[in-house]
Formats: structure tokens, sequence, C-alpha cells
């Protein structure tokens, strides 16, 4: 679509690259600018034409909502399509967005149909004739705003989110942890110990994680092997849940390793290695505070 200008506003760069590549692929002669935050997009847009921004909502400096509300306030940029991409998925946070002027949103993380779905929908309503998206995968970013807006749907069940993390590995294989077997001689090996458990987004579905280690740069875990396997540089979402339960951070990242943790073709489980991508200061605080109760 040659002309199409559009705007990618993120301060992830891994997030912002994969946007563009993919918009690039998508809309083929489309101009794709970024910025790292909402400060920069708008000194972008007051010195250039664009047709459509997306935007990632959290974000220092400036957050997608303040931008938004920026946007939606000059007569100039008042009309401007605004896809909201986010990790925030909750009904009650999309609903605010949408009655904040949101055009669209697109829930991280996302495949390309998906984008190519959300993205060729809002240009249809602001007028622009584009060729038929290819069907989107279901996930995370398969609900529309018009669905979210239109009627309830029963809230998802946070149990398996929730689930305390001293369950061994075998919880995530589908049962119960074995009873203790008869004592013997102690062994010189250290038992691993779990550091949490962490709720991992795919673009098409999600798996309970037991974390082995993490820092600021990386978590490595295990999950249960699913019908769909994950693949190495796969964008995730992380939902962190420290013990009691309680929601620790949100991160964005990528699938840096996966290996299965059997030495056998039918294993049950799988060894995870994620990179986070974020460079948001409050998230990498959360995370820090995490990582000292350790």
């Amino acid at each position: 679509m040659k002309g199409l200008k559009i705007l990618v506003v993120d301060d992830a760069s891994f997030i912002r690259e994969m946007l563009k590549k993919n918009l690039r692929s998508c809309f083929p002669g489309c101009e794709v600018s970024d910025a790292n935050n909402g400060r920069k997009a708008q000194s972008m847009i007051k010195i250039n034409r664009f047709d459509l921004i997306l935007c990632d909502w959290e974000m220092p400096e400036m957050s997608g909502e303040e931008l938004l509300r920026w946007v939606r306030g000059n007569e100039s940029t008042a009309e401007l399509p605004f896809i909201m991409v986010t990790s925030r998925g909750e009904k009650d946070f999309i609903i605010k967005a949408v009655q904040a002027g949101v055009s669209e949103y697109i829930g991280k993380p996302f495949s390309p149909e998906t984008l190519a779905k959300k993205v060729s929908k809002t240009l249809k309503k602001a007028g622009f004739k584009v060729p038929e998206a290819k069907k989107a995968t279901p996930g995370l970013a398969g609900e529309s705003v018009d669905l979210l807006t239109a009627g309830s749907k029963p809230a998802a069940s946070s149990n398996n989110t929730k689930a305390a993390a001293s369950d061994s590995l075998s919880a995530l294989m589908g049962g119960a942890a074995a009873a203790p077997a008869p004592a013997r001689k102690k062994s010189s090996k250290k038992t691993a110990v779990a550091r949490g458990q962490a709720q991992i987004h795919f673009a098409g579905f999600s798996s309970q994680c037991v974390i082995s280690s993490i820092t600021l740069q990386t978590l490595a875990g295990a999950i249960k092997r699913e019908e769909q396997l994950p693949t190495v540089l796969e964008p995730v979402v992380i939902s962190i849940v420290q013990n009691d339960g309680e929601d620790v951070a949100r991160l964005n990242g990528y699938v840096h390793s996966i290996q299965a943790a059997e030495n056998r073709i039918d294993a049950n489980v799988l060894k995870l290695g994620i990179r986070f991508v974020d460079d948001d200061p409050v998230k990498l605080e959360q995370l820090s505070r995490y990582i000292a109760t350790f």
C-alpha cells in the first residue's frame, strides 16, 4: 500500500522491530516509522502526517493513554486511527481504553495474521481500500473491541495462574505430587528450588511455568508439554506470580531456548528460556523487588 504511513510506538525495541517487519510484509509499500515513548511520538506527529498509529499502553515519560488523549484533543489528528498494542487483556482495562478513544486493540503476544486482520479492519473503517486480511489465529488477540463493548463474557478462571509455587513438576504433568519414597542415604545433589510461578502467554495458548531461576534479563523454568509447542524467538508475555498468588509484574519477552526436560521422545515437560525485552523502569523495579526476596 504505497503512500500509507504508519507510526509504531513501544518502549521495547524488540516489539517495535517485530511490528515493523510484519507491517511491511502484510502491507507492501507502506512507510513505517517508530518511537520508543509517547513523548517522542508526540514530536513526530507534530511535524509528520500519519495514517495509523500502533501504540503500547504502558511506557515511561508519556504513556499510550496520555498520547491518545493528546491525539484526540487536537483538531488535525482527532480522527486519526489509533490501535492500542498491549499485554493488558482485562476486559475493564480494554473498555477504559475504548472510552479514551482507541480505535482497536491488539493483545500481546499476537500472530502476524491477527495483526493483519486488526490493521485491515481499522484502515477500512477509516476509508482506506485494503486487500482482504488473512484469517487470524485464535488467541489472546482474537477478541475485538466490538465484542468486548457489546456484551459481557464470563471471567476466565485464574486458578492456574494463582497456583502455589511449591508445586512440583509432577503438577505440570497433570497429577498430584507422588508420595515421598522411603528414607535412603542422603544424596549429594542439591534439589532445585522453585523461584515462584509465571503464566507464559504465547500467541495461541498459555502455559503455567515453574520458575527455576530469574534475573532482570532472563527467566528459566519448566512448562507442561502441550499439543501446540512454543518456538524459538516466539514473542511472549510473562505474568509473574508470587507464592501467595499475588501478581508481581507483566513483562514482554521472547523464547530464547527450549529443551526437553527428559531423555525420551514422549517427554511431558519442557525447559524454557525466556529473555525480557521491556525497558520500562517501573516494570524493572517491580522485578528487582521480586528477585530480592530470594
